[in-house]
């Protein structure tokens, strides 16, 4: 009874689902497939036109469930029908194979991001670094909550890392995930925010970039992706892996502002 509830919860309010584009081609409708994708809300511009892309080759339809890496991982824990996932943070996959939730062998790296402070363009803030955040005119930073975020988890390391966490701790803004924190600061709810720089590239003129997090204050920011246990597609899900490794969907993966693995 937990896992029909769980799945209808799935299918009912699927945090951010999206179907990619359909395929003119005429095909069979005998038994026709759906992979199911469980994926970082910050990767859903690339995936939703690496989900169009497959279904042009393969003509099988993708049904992508974006959102939180972390409540994404607590869904798959509960068993939501996915077929992959595809995490923002290593820590998230890393509980999923320690679960034995995932395919091992399947799982590869395949994006990196970078971590940005922003403000509101239109701020009138002399925010020009992570330092300045700690001043009484800064009073209210958004960053993605750190439990399930894994943008989250990246800027409680920076504050951590850089000494001033304790002293914005009573002005931190906790999103539901890094799409919630770019919203906040895009519409001038919050003085700054961090997000990942693909984030913060489709934003436009909302925001203004202040500058990085040191490299030196944060994990590296990998995405992982892999197939779940109990995968309905194991084969569709394969060619899916596959193509987000490959060169078609690394330029795709480009385009949005994401770097390959093996780039700094």
């Amino acid at each position: 009874m937990k896992r029909l509830l769980i799945t209808f919860l799935f299918l009912l309010i699927g945090n951010g689902c999206s179907e990619s584009p359909p395929n003119k081609e005429n095909r069979s409708a005998s038994e026709p497939i759906t992979l199911t994708v469980s994926a970082a809300v910050s990767l859903k511009d690339a995936f939703n036109e690496i989900g169009y892309l497959y279904k042009q080759k393969t003509g099988i339809k993708v049904l992508f469930n974006f959102g939180a890496s972390g409540a994404l991982q607590k869904q798959i824990e509960n068993g939501a029908p996915v077929d992959v996932f595809a995490s923002a943070g290593e820590k998230q996959m890393d509980e999923l194979a320690a679960a034995k939730a995932i395919d091992t062998g399947s799982r590869r790296d395949f994006a990196r991001n970078l971590l940005l402070l922003i403000v509101p363009r239109e701020s009138q803030l002399n925010i020009s670094g992570f330092a300045d955040l700690t001043g009484a005119d800064v009073t209210r930073i958004a960053i993605g909550n750190p439990k399930t975020v894994p943008a989250g988890q990246y800027a409680d390391q920076v504050l951590e890392k850089l000494r001033i966490k304790e002293v914005l701790q009573h002005k931190l803004i906790m999103a539901e995930d890094v799409r919630q924190v770019l919203d906040y600061v895009s519409r001038g709810e919050t003085d700054a925010g961090l997000v990942y720089s693909t984030d913060a590239s489709i934003a436009g003129e909302n925001v203004r970039t202040v500058g990085p997090a040191p490299a030196d204050t944060h994990d590296p920011i990998l995405y992982p992706i892999a197939i779940v246990s109990g995968a309905k597609e194991v084969d569709a899900a394969n060619k899916f892996v596959h193509l987000v490794l490959s060169s078609e969907g690394q330029t795709i993966l480009r385009k949005f502002g994401f770097a390959a693995v093996t780039e700094r």
